[in-house]
């Protein structure tokens, strides 16, 4: 039901209340009047027609007199004095529609909405920022949140009701409950807002800079805990549900190599092996669903979002470099096809995701019946089926089979009686066949949004995987979903979050400025040309004007020109995507480095002091400001190569792994102050440095590779 559940330890005040005087208010008995059904959806049309976004686009026609997200709606329940419903979904998520079919799509449902309240939908793609606060409102009146997100607010968009899925019968007593709440006890439902805005203005309290010192001993015991929390049989962090967290594991990854930790290097490997092997990867057409809803990576949560496969191809890229696992390469392309295949857009850019249901079912796209795959494969699916786990009974639900690596090749191999090679052939011949029958179904949905900050991931998905793998196909891609970002989403004054239908509209959010200067880093890092830093550069100067918030030390969520809600957010904890603040941080500390610019450090430093008692603690959802206090205590290398072939000796060194690095160069000095008087005629030198101190110049990559110390000794 949830996409993401986060538990607090207890709400900040006791909802008892609130529930109780509801129930009592609904003791006498709601009448549901049966419904003649006499408007369709289709002769219905609401004030979400002219949006853009593809899941508000999905409630256009419901009876709900639905209102997007705006002024005019804000402005009309204080004028009319209703209360609002602020229901927020987004296009791939499966229970958003089945509460759409169950109650939105209802007229006695309906009814009920549009007499008492103003209903708001709201992407939480697009809007974000929306998303946020209300679900911190969740968060502290029931102690978890998810989506659909249905929140019931004040007239002025105070919260005083909030939950997530509703069946019909209950959203109807939940509506008539509250409104009833509202009308005999106004004086209550202010106290109850007020409250809620309380205990969430104490969630956005940002704790005060205490660490000015970096530990390495501190360090080590955070990724003691972190580790000792991976599940030791099956990778990821224990419990019943499993979800990737890409740039969480790169950064233990990281960790364990530069500090010889084999125990850490083996989870996040176990961790990687079992994501792969499971049915969370789509084993034919290649890409990562959401997550697990199990702890066996077994079963998916069908839909796939742009934002995990592009952070999991820069982790699969980054483990080939260190394994040379040649299984990661394996996954890095497929994903990366895929990507290409069904979210790539005419403009250079990636659309958002795809839908979990097709045809009405969760899944149905995706799985197989054993006849199905006879009849495609024939006598030859035998070898298939049994590296699948494919079973005429089915491996999830009436005969279905969700693909997962059942059986290991060299078993296969002596099994059947075959050589290895052939026996991957005949699985990626069989493979081949059944992408091909598969692209006969009818597909899941797509929603063709395209966001900047997820397009930013992208483009550093492609630039390590082009680094990883060498293959000029990926510098291609990157490069253009670069241009298209500058080209489409950056006004030259200000980002846009998203884009539809050759539109750009809604001003960028911190996550969308973050993720593309860490592109445009990532874009110089692999072609040493200069605009991409000059871009980067741009981008920081709006968020230093518009973002950053002096008292607090981080930058909010929202351009200070954007109208506030009912409370400002400064976010510092990392989840699925990482935390605005914490990409800005690492950012400004790269961008520090190459640019020679102190303030920019001085920032990070001061940022990463704010975050350090927290990520001490937690360091699994603080992932990046812990790899950022490893960078602050092991200096990274700066690598310079100057000369006519610095690309190809760029090429031979960033194919390795190499924690705690920052590449730049070119044929030219360029403005960098690092390459000035390092560039000698007529040749191609390598330059080792650290704090601006540099090793004798080389001409060869791998003289250059002996001069780096990856694991750092105490």
């Amino acid at each position: 039901m949830y996409l993401w559940c986060v538990k607090v330890k207890q709400p900040y005040f006791n909802l008892i209340t609130m529930r109780t005087a509801i129930l009592l208010l609904l003791g006498v008995h709601i009448a549901i009047m049966s419904s003649c059904q006499q408007n369709s959806m289709e002769q219905h049309t609401n004030n979400l027609i002219n949006e853009t976004s593809p899941y508000l686009l999905q409630h256009a026609h419901n009876p709900v007199d639905w209102h997007p997200w705006s002024d005019k709606a804000l402005e009309l329940a204080k004028k009319e004095n209703k209360l609002i419903i602020v229901s927020v979904g987004y296009a791939a998520c499966h229970w958003c529609h089945v509460m759409e079919h169950e109650s939105f799509e209802d007229t006695t449902v309906a009814n009920l909405m549009n007499k008492y309240f103003i209903s708001i939908k709201v992407d939480r793609e697009e809007r974000p920022d929306v998303d946020q606060v209300y679900m911190d409102a969740a968060q502290v009146m029931t102690g978890r949140g998810g989506w659909p997100l249905n929140v019931i607010t004040l007239p002025d968009g105070r919260p005083i009701y909030a939950g997530t899925y509703f069946k019909k019968e209950q959203w109807l007593k939940v509506l008539q409950g509250v409104q009833d709440f509202y009308e005999k006890s106004p004086e209550k439902a202010l106290e109850q807002a007020m409250q809620v805005a309380a205990g969430v203005n104490r969630i956005n309290i940002v704790p005060k800079s205490t660490t000015t010192v970096f530990k390495k001993e501190d360090l080590r015991k955070a990724a003691k805990d972190w580790t000792n929390a991976i599940d030791k049989r099956d990778g990821g962090r224990q419990g019943n549900m499993k979800f990737p967290m890409p740039k969480s594991y790169l950064a233990l990854l990281n960790y364990a190599v530069l500090n010889n930790d084999e125990k850490a290097k083996e989870a996040v490997i176990l961790t990687l092996d079992k994501m792969a092997e499971g049915g969370i990867y789509d084993q034919i057409g290649g890409g990562f669903s959401r997550y697990a809803t199990d702890p066996y990576w077994h079963v998916p949560h069908f839909e796939k979002m742009l934002y995990d496969n592009a952070q999991l191809i820069t982790l699969y890229a980054e483990a080939f470099k260190l394994t040379n696992n040649p299984y990661y390469k394996q996954i890095v392309d497929e994903t990366i096809e895929f990507c290409s295949r069904e979210l790539g857009s005419d403009e250079d850019g990636y659309y958002s995701s795809l839908d979990a249901d097709s045809e009405g079912e969760e899944g149905k796209f995706y799985v197989w019946t054993e006849e199905e795959i006879d009849k495609v494969l024939g006598s030859n699916g035998d070898i298939f089926k049994t590296y699948y786990g494919v079973t005429k009974k089915g491996n999830w639900e009436e005969g279905n089979n969700i693909l997962n690596i059942s059986a290991s090749i060299p078993g296969l191999v002596k099994k059947y009686s075959l050589s290895e090679d052939e026996l991957l052939e005949n699985i990626n011949i069989s493979r081949k066949k059944l992408l091909e029958e598969r692209g006969g179904r009818i597909r899941p949905g797509l929603d063709d949004k395209i966001l900047t900050s997820w397009n930013g991931l992208m483009v550093s998905g492609l630039s390590h995987a082009f680094e990883a793998t060498g293959n000029e196909e990926y510098r291609d891609k990157a490069l253009a979903t670069g241009k298209f970002i500058w080209e489409n989403m950056w006004s030259g004054e200000h980002l846009f979050r998203n884009r539809k239908n050759g539109k750009s509209t809604i001003n960028g959010f911190l996550d969308d400025y973050a993720f593309s200067i860490m592109a445009f880093n990532d874009l110089y890092r692999i072609t040493f040309n200069d605009i991409w830093l000059d871009r980067a550069e741009e981008l920081v100067s709006v968020l230093m004007n518009s973002f950053y918030n002096d008292k607090s030390g981080l930058f909010q969520f929202k351009s200070s020109a954007d109208d506030p809600l009912y409370v400002q957010k400064a976010v510092i904890e990392d989840n699925v995507i990482p935390a605005g603040n914490s990409a800005m941080a690492i950012n400004l500390f790269n961008l520090g480095h190459l640019l020679y610019n102190e303030e920019y450090l001085k920032m990070s430093s001061n940022m990463l002091a704010i975050a350090t008692d927290n990520m001490l603690q937690h360091s699994a959802y603080y992932y990046n400001w812990f790899e950022l206090y490893q960078l602050n205590i092991i200096e990274p290398y700066e690598i310079a190569i100057m000369g006519a072939d610095y690309d190809a000796r760029r090429k031979q060194i960033s194919e390795k792994f190499l924690p705690s690095t920052l590449l730049l160069g070119g044929e030219k000095e360029g403005t960098l102050d690092l390459l000035k008087g390092k560039l000698l005629p007529g040749k191609t030198m390598i330059y080792v440095c650290v704090n601006k101190t540099c090793q004798l110049p080389v001409s060869e990559a791998a003289k250059a590779l002996e001069q780096i110390v990856i694991n750092v000794e105490d």
